[in-house]
């Protein structure tokens, strides 16, 4: 077997003297047994699904997507208008919306209505209080057709 050293003379002369050391290398680590913490198709052990086989996996599972920031936004409401409409508009300008004075609001997750609700003024800003709030299976369904 060449030393280390051998192996830097030859490079120099050789433009596949590194391919030929990276080879060596992943000879080396596919002889090593597969880390029993990973799975998949490339290293030959069977997928693990998502929900875990046992209760603990279930809950990390879980822990890994509850800091996933989404965006939380509150429509008023809505309305269609020529882009000359938009070239025209001041300070000043109102808008009239389709949305009825005390009609509750819509409350979306990434665009998907998860909500609605009223708006509450606390500690001087505003927010909304939620008076309706779609369920978990309908959420999911909403998102799987979107």
């Amino acid at each position: 077997m060449a030393t280390e050293e051998d192996n830097k003379d030859a490079g120099a002369d050789d433009p596949f003297a590194g391919w030929a050391e990276a080879l060596e290398e992943q000879k080396r680590t596919d002889d090593k047994p597969a880390d029993a913490e990973q799975g998949g198709p490339l290293s030959g052990e069977p997928v693990r699904s998502f929900s875990g086989a046992a209760g603990g996996d279930t809950v990390n599972d879980i822990n890994m997507v509850l800091d996933i920031p989404v965006q939380l936004s509150v429509e008023l409401g809505r309305t269609k208008v020529p882009i000359k409409y938009i070239l025209q508009l001041a300070q000043g300008s109102v808008v009239e919306l389709d949305a009825l004075a005390g009609e509750p609001m819509d409350v979306l997750v990434n665009g998907y209505l998860i909500a609605q609700g009223e708006v509450v003024v606390v500690n001087d800003k505003f927010g909304i209080r939620l008076t309706d709030v779609v369920t978990p299976s309908e959420r999911l369904r909403r998102v799987s057709r979107g």
